[in-house]
């Protein structure tokens, strides 16, 4: 196992790189710039913005390059048809079934699976990883915790039954198509126990070796990881499906889009990720590059602190939902990034709406403003992260809530600085985004339409407890709607929650994203997934 490489300088360690990954040019291994070597056929180059990237293990990697790069190199019980994200499949299980109290799940798992490094995986990986998901605690553990596990109970509700079965029970019985989607996420993947633990250290599980080195079973391995330039990953041949079409895959960090779409349009890599508006209309029009696209569970809004005496008045929340030009933001900002959006669920989850009630309506918010006693405006602050769309959707907020008499002052800083003061709940107006961490409808109900403790030192702390907004009764409908188990039924109480969440709520909801990347034409079978972890770079080929 070759040990990852953080923070490596200058073009002699670019080259011993390149010696590593045989036949790959050392120029593709250099720090991002726009002079590179021509990407070879055998080899997938993408530019895109990886400096997000802060861990290669899969019980704490929770952003987005990462979730990525775990999609493509780790397994895990089930996934989902990124065709069809209704639809689940045995990834390493070959069947399970759901006891009749709804509560105990038994998984069979495929027989003769391998990891990459040769060991085999069996029912002891499988109890292995989850359990140390859940003992380590990192951030995206939630994600099992939620199914009523703990450290002190995980041990005896995830067990080995024999090496090819597994059982899993959850505390309620919820809906199975929560659960088995809970399972389809980046923290449910199964690590290599035998590896794992003969780097372990003092009892860690393996976690400070982990956090860069590979321990994982799918059709792609991480070969090197250099922290905020390159991340390469080769084609595992003890892979159990469908083999990699390329022996390699690698992404460079660029995260200019001026310059992604320079190094596209001269071949120098092969996708660009991270297109602004006016860059994919440039790129469009080059005859050796394809645009594609594909709708994503992340929705962008901005928020209102009811902690604000202002900001929770019913008619101050609901005049700043009519002081959006939703129509002009739509054809600029996120003009072939995102689509507007109002309702909590983005499309393609379960239940989701696509009701859309709200316009720039500048007589009517200030109709709404005078009801609530303030005719003459306010003054009010917003967090803003410096990067795009975010600052120019906040800058176009900014002018139509002057209409109205409302003077907001933007705040910019980076993602630690907003997040940190949003998480405090120490904000007027925050602007940021949601992504969906699972594919069913509670991953988003459980954050916008759930605060069962609105206290200041809250175990859970969702994006109603982040706005202070305390809804004991959409709380109860969140949590029956992750127990019915009946599809239809369930379908319909999302779509009620959300006409609830839209009138009332004090979010303001403005797009759901489209992610978009430009593609040398001579790349084949690349396609965006609807979440982090399902864009399947193995599949890609080039002709």
């Amino acid at each position: 196992m070759i040990m990852m490489r953080k923070n490596w300088k200058g073009a002699a360690m670019a080259g011993a790189m390149a010696g590593l990954l045989v036949g790959v040019p050392a120029g593709l291994l250099a720090s991002a710039s726009p002079v590179a070597a021509a990407t070879p056929k055998d080899t997938l180059v993408l530019a895109w913005a990886i400096d997000d990237i802060i861990t290669l293990d899969p019980a704490e990697a929770f952003e987005i390059s990462a979730g990525e790069i775990m999609g493509n190199t780790y397994d895990r019980l089930v996934r989902f048809d990124i065709n069809d994200p209704s639809k689940l499949y045995g990834d390493i299980a070959s069947s399970w079934t759901v006891s009749d109290d709804g509560k105990l799940y038994t998984f069979k798992l495929k027989p003769n699976l391998k990891f990459a490094s040769g060991n085999p995986l069996t029912a002891d990986d499988v109890v292995y990883s989850l359990q140390r998901a859940v003992k380590l605690d990192k951030t995206p553990a939630f994600i099992l915790t939620q199914l009523g596990w703990s450290k002190d109970n995980v041990d005896g509700k995830v067990k080995k039954v024999d090496d090819l079965t597994v059982t899993l029970e959850t505390d309620k019985p919820y809906a199975p198509s929560f659960v088995l989607n809970c399972l389809t996420a980046n923290v449910s993947a199964i690590v290599d126990k035998k590896l794992v633990e003969a780097n372990a250290k003092d009892g860690d599980m393996g976690y400070g070796w982990l956090k860069t080195h590979y321990a994982g079973s799918g059709p792609l391995k991480i070969r090197d990881w250099r922290a905020n330039e390159i991340l390469a990953m080769e084609r595992n041949d003890n892979y159990y499906g469908e083999k990699s079409k390329l022996p390699r895959v690698i992404y460079r960090h660029v995260k200019e889009s001026a310059t992604q779409r320079l190094l596209l349009e001269k071949g120098d890599v092969d996708v660009a990720r991270n297109l602004e508006p006016g860059d994919i209309e440039a790129v469009s029009k080059n005859a050796d590059v394809a645009v594609t696209n594909t709708p994503k569970g992340t929705i962008y809004y901005f928020s209102l602190n009811q902690k604000n005496p202002t900001l929770a008045k019913p008619e101050v929340r609901e005049a700043m939902k009519y002081l959006v030009d939703y129509d002009a933001i739509g054809q600029t900002f996120i003009k072939g990034i995102g689509e507007i959006h109002q309702t909590f669920l983005p499309k393609g989850l379960l239940g989701a709406s696509d009701e859309k009630p709200y316009k720039l309506d500048v007589a009517k918010a200030k109709e709404l403003l005078a009801k609530a006693g303030l005719k003459d405006g306010f003054t009010i602050t917003m967090d803003v992260r410096n990067n795009q769309p975010v600052t120019g959707i906040a800058e176009a907020v900014q002018r139509s809530f002057a209409q109205a008499g409302i003077k907001m002052e933007i705040i910019p800083g980076d993602g630690k600085q907003t997040l940190t003061k949003y998480r405090a709940r120490n904000h007027d107006l925050y602007i940021g985004q949601w992504g969906a961490d699972y594919w069913d409808p509670h991953t988003n109900a459980d954050t916008f339409a759930r605060n069962p403790d609105n206290s200041d030192n809250a175990s859970s702390k969702t994006l109603a407890w982040r706005n202070d907004w305390n809804i004991p009764e959409l709380t109860k409908k969140a949590d029956a709607a992750v127990l019915e188990r009946d599809t239809e039924k369930r379908a319909q109480l999302y779509k009620d929650m959300q006409k609830d969440v839209l009138a009332t709520s004090p979010y303001v909801i403005i797009f759901q994203m489209i992610e978009t990347a430009g593609v040398r034409k001579d790349v084949k079978d690349f396609k965006l997934g609807p979440t982090s972890d399902t864009t399947y770079t193995f599949k890609a080929s080039k002709s």
